[in-house]
């Protein structure tokens, strides 16, 4: 063989500009210190808890799905397999599944056609920022700091994301008019605003209800709209309606996924677009067409698995995922109680208080980056997530996110005491 080919190297420079995006490095750097100190307690995963997990559960799902078939839209035993075994219409062969649980657990009322079921959240909101960016004047807003995966998608999609700030109520609505307008003295055109109202990623912020109603006239007013994540919605107590229950003028572009209520394995995610496009037919007819030349459709078998979870629960993920909700609503509060034993009264120390979601943003007086991340693994045997990724490595130097979803009492309570013992030998 010609050794030439054998040595023939490709530039980095010749290839996608997000490849060497810090966003996308971070997250891979998370994962090889975590992967060098696995005795150390992570409280960085955002996973599901997995002491529910139980393989017998998938064959019960696929049966009940195999059982609806049959008995609910009379298919025969072929008609069965090939739904199961051959590709599947590129919106989905659950879409009308999906908005029943919608209308049970959220009170929205979804046309199935309206529903375009996707390979996880991840393809639902790359679909959506593909359509959105025709011209190099769209942009996206979002409010700082936001989730890693909203920025990934839109580096793949060349995306200019423009930061909104943040509250204790979620994102700024002043600043979110005041970006609007100065986008468009820019000769931008903002095609959306990402936003997510309940126990966002990072912050676990939500919004309160007034918040959400103003929200929705300021995108109206603006002639934007809004991308709703609501990944972690179901998982909290005393929940508000979601932005699409309260959405009466095709406002918003509601993402979904199940990796959290559902099934994280099976990687499905949903998409609906109701609005309409000139000339006919909806939104979700345009990300189909798209997802058709990208993932041609979402596997059939793992929609049948999520499916089979629904059928099971009568289309409710509150009623199915009620003792993780349990779990998570414990661990919650068993972290902001260690926090308050370990470092209450320390200066410059704070945390928000989230009532639900799996996240804790806590504040600290001395600079938190991928050094401190390392030492922290290495020396207090501890793991969480500098916040300074999702700012872009812009901001965030003084915080961290912890997660407390796949954590048991006990290792909360080591966890924190190892967090505590970093951070006091840090203070002054």
């Amino acid at each position: 063989m010609d050794s030439n080919v054998l040595s023939r190297q490709i530039s980095k420079e010749t290839l996608h500009g997000s490849l060497m995006d810090p966003a996308i490095e971070s997250m891979n750097l998370l994962n090889e210190i975590a992967g060098r100190y696995p005795d150390a307690i992570s409280m960085a995963a955002g996973r599901p808890y997995e002491e529910f997990f139980d393989v017998s559960l998938i064959h019960d799902y696929l049966a009940a799905y195999r059982d609806h078939l049959r008995d609910d839209r009379r298919m025969d035993d072929a008609g069965i397999s090939r739904m199961l075994f051959q590709y599947g219409t590129t919106k989905g062969i659950i879409s009308d599944l999906v908005a029943r649980h919608l209308a049970e657990d959220e009170n929205i009322e979804a046309d199935p056609e309206s529903v375009v079921v996707t390979v996880g959240f991840q393809e639902a909101m790359f679909l959506v920022l593909r359509a959105l960016r025709a011209s190099e004047r769209d942009v996206l807003l979002a409010p700082t700091p936001t989730y890693v995966g909203l920025t990934g998608a839109a580096l793949l999609t060349d995306t200019p994301v423009r930061p909104v700030r943040s509250t204790g109520n979620g994102i700024d609505l002043d600043d979110l008019a005041h970006q609007v307008k100065r986008a468009r003295e820019q000769g931008a055109r903002v095609r959306a605003c990402y936003v997510t109202p309940n126990f966002a990623n990072p912050t676990g912020t939500s919004m309160d209800l007034p918040a959400r109603h103003r929200l929705l006239e300021i995108a109206a007013a603006h002639g934007i709209l809004l991308l709703e994540d609501n990944a972690y919605g179901l998982l909290g107590q005393d929940r508000l309606p979601t932005l699409k229950a309260l959405d009466r003028s095709a406002t918003v572009v509601y993402l979904g996924s199940f990796a959290k209520t559902g099934l994280p394995g099976a990687r499905v995610g949903y998409v609906v677009a109701d609005q309409h496009v000139a000339g006919g037919g909806l939104l979700a007819d345009e990300l189909s067409k798209l997802k058709g030349m990208l993932t041609v459709n979402t596997p059939p078998i793992a929609q049948a698995v999520i499916a089979g979870k629904l059928l099971r629960h009568d289309f409710s993920l509150v009623r199915a995922n009620a003792r993780e909700i349990a779990i998570y609503r414990r661990n919650l509060h068993l972290t902001l109680g260690e926090l308050t034993r370990r470092l209450g009264g320390f200066p410059g120390v704070t945390w928000n208080a989230p009532t639900g979601g799996f996240f804790i943003t806590v504040t600290v007086p001395f600079v938190v980056d991928d050094d401190l991340l390392e030492h922290a693994a290495r020396e207090h045997g501890v793991l969480f997530t500098p916040m300074h990724h999702f700012y872009g490595g812009k901001d965030g130097f003084h915080q961290l996110r912890l997660s407390i979803s796949l954590l048991t009492p006990q290792l909360i309570e080591e966890g924190v005491s190892r967090l505590a013992g970093l951070v006091t030998a840090r203070l002054p």
